[in-house]
Formats: structure tokens, sequence, C-alpha cells
């Protein structure tokens, strides 16, 4: 284990924990049940990827890292604001779609920038970023 595998990890824990915040701040303006599925089997998968996470980081003995308080209210309040403007479906599914763009840009770029991680890291932070360009692609057609 190696100081760029736990940044990494640490990097995918968090990018979870966003992830699944955003579902649940949005979920309550949702109302295509269709939408609200594809959401919530989402919301499982971030769960469990940051479940995976946070096992490996426990293995090494390594705490977990939070989204900076400051830029998690910042987002909370953002997505807040905007949902108070326009709550229709189309608007949340684009607000989600440009946090997994968000998502894939960071994850790519950490995953460059923390080179030495190792394998196990760098594939579930892959898997990740396969996650967000999946529900990426399935969020197009509410737009």
């Amino acid at each position: 284990m190696n100081e760029d595998s736990i940044r990494l990890l640490k990097e995918v824990n968090s990018g979870c924990k966003n992830a699944t915040d955003s579902f649940g701040q949005v979920m309550e303006f949702v109302r295509d049940e269709k939408l609200k599925n594809l959401i919530d089997e989402y919301n499982k998968k971030h769960v469990k990827i940051g479940d995976e996470c946070h096992q490996m980081l426990n293995d090494y003995g390594k705490d977990e890292k939070d989204p900076p308080t400051v830029a998690k209210a910042m987002m909370w309040f953002t997505t807040e604001v905007k949902m108070l403007m326009d709550d229709d479906d189309s608007h949340i599914a684009k607000l989600l779609a440009d946090g997994c763009n968000m998502g894939m840009q960071s994850l790519n770029k950490y995953m460059n920038e923390f080179e030495k991680a190792g394998q196990e890291e760098v594939n579930l932070a892959s898997r990740l970023v396969d996650i967000e360009s999946e529900l990426y692609d399935k969020l197009m057609p509410y737009m």
C-alpha cells in the first residue's frame, strides 16, 4: 500500500459521498417514477463502491475523506437554490448529469495524478467512472 493508493481511495470515497448526498437532496423533487427508480439504482451503486472503498481504507488503517465542509455546504445551497427556481425533472436530470461529468473528470484527474496507486485501487476508481458514465447516458432522455 502506497500513499498514492490511499489518496485515490480517499477521493473515490469523497466522490461517492458527494453523489449520494446529491441523490438524497433531489429525490424529494422528482416526479417521474422511472427517474426516481434510476436515481435509487445508482445511489445503491455509489453506496456499494463507497462501502468497498471504506473497507479498503479500514484494512489499511486509514480514515476516509469527507468532502470539505465549505464545499459540501456550497453544493447543498447551490442545489437548493436551483431546485427552488426550477424543480422539474429535466432540470434535476441536468443537475445530476453535471455532477456525473464533474465526477468523471475529477476521478480521471486523480487516477493520472496518483499514478503509483495500486491496481486494485485504480480498478475501484475506474468502476466508479463507469457508473458515472452509465448514469450520465441514462439521464439524457430526461433532459
